[in-house]
């Protein structure tokens, strides 16, 4: 099988590329290498027995080659950052989707199936539970609530209102990274039944493991706490650390990549790929701390927030746990694993400041005011 990987360089492309590869087929990687992800270049993990273009996926000429003769498409390249670069999102990830479909349907290319990394954060806030037990759907947190350190939502009674698991079947994207995944999302699913090419969206949730790019401020909690645990600080937490994640290892996410690839019940279908345990921020930061033996540096929670960043965000997999797909690693096993990958670096004393320093110069980051 010929297979198409977009973005077959990054994190989750290159370890998909290696699982294709040890199935015995032949893979096709086009990415730019794009920065801040791949800052410094060429990473030295890519796989020699791909072949390699490096070109933009909207680069409709480079594409249409790529697509001739292949028979799965698997769609990595994406735009993601909290910074306000709004129109980059919806020219990378949109158009980049838009562009493979149009190919496929012009030049006539029997592919067998369209397979589209999208996001959990599609969902936004998700979906909530009141006191009372009525289902609430709020849609996001204004900057005033947030700048008067008010980060959760709340009922007419003023009781807070308690997060649920949400399913596939929701979407309320916050900010312009989840805007543009839906966008996504939406094009696989009708151009996909329209024309029919088998296509498939996995939302996946928060994916740690190695080959995290150390400069993307996007790639979050086990990137910030392990560089600082690393560099001997005390991580910074945003808001006041009582947010709750849903984390998963790059190894079950390559698992799912592969499962839909066989399993013909997958297509035309949206899922929602998560470690199915929720945890709240400070307590994944104290696991970090464990696992690099500095609990002695207590977590900072300095009264800042991120526009655009969801208060909880937890995904229901009841779905795809219906094609006998399980989450097998733990957040302990994505944490020493990040681990081994960081101690085998060289050159990385910039690392830590440099997405801080990105966000603060471009406004992402706010202060809390001091209540008089």
């Amino acid at each position: 099988m010929l297979v198409l990987v977009t973005g077959g360089a990054g994190f989750i492309g290159s370890h998909t590329v290696d699982a294709l590869i040890h199935k015995g087929m032949d893979v096709i990687v086009i990415d730019n290498l794009q920065k801040p992800i791949h800052l410094k270049g060429k990473p030295t993990y890519l796989n020699p027995k791909a072949k390699y273009v490096w070109e933009d996926v909207r680069n409709k000429e480079v594409l249409k080659k790529c697509l001739k003769d292949v028979e799965t498409v698997y769609h990595f390249a994406a735009y993601q950052d909290y910074l306000p670069d709004f129109s980059t999102f919806f020219h990378v990830n949109s158009v980049g989707t838009a562009l493979i479909y149009e190919i496929i349907v012009e030049e006539k290319i029997p592919v067998k199936k369209v397979i589209l990394a999208s996001s959990q954060f599609v969902n936004g806030e998700g979906i909530y539970k009141s006191q009372d037990g009525k289902l609430c759907f709020p849609s996001h947190r204004t900057n005033k609530q947030l700048m008067n350190g008010i980060f959760d939502f709340y009922d007419s009674n003023g009781n807070v209102l308690q997060w649920q698991w949400t399913d596939e079947t929701y979407a309320n994207p916050a900010n312009q990274y989840a805007i543009s995944k839906y966008s996504q999302e939406l094009m696989a699913m009708n151009f996909g039944e329209r024309y029919q090419i088998p296509s498939i969206a996995l939302r996946y949730s928060i994916v740690q493991g190695s080959r995290q790019s150390f400069y993307n401020a996007y790639s979050g909690a086990c990137r910030i706490f392990s560089l600082s645990y690393f560099f001997d600080r005390a991580p910074i937490i945003f808001e006041d650390g009582q947010m709750v994640r849903d984390f998963i290892n790059i190894k079950d996410v390559v698992d799912a990549n592969l499962l839909v690839l066989e399993n013909n019940e997958a297509c035309n279908e949206v899922y929602c790929v998560g470690g199915g345990k929720p945890i709240k921020i400070i307590d994944f930061a104290s696991r970090v701390a464990k696992v690099y033996k500095k609990e002695q540096l207590k977590s900072l929670i300095p009264g800042e927030y991120r526009i655009g960043d969801t208060r909880n965000a937890c995904s229901d997999i009841s779905k795809i746990k219906k094609l006998c797909w399980f989450p097998k690693k733990t957040v302990d096993d994505s944490i020493n694993e990040y681990k081994m990958y960081l101690e085998q670096q060289t050159e990385i004393d910039d690392i830590l400041a440099y997405a801080e320093r990105q966000m603060k110069k471009l406004n992402v980051i706010k202060k809390v005011k001091v209540k008089q």
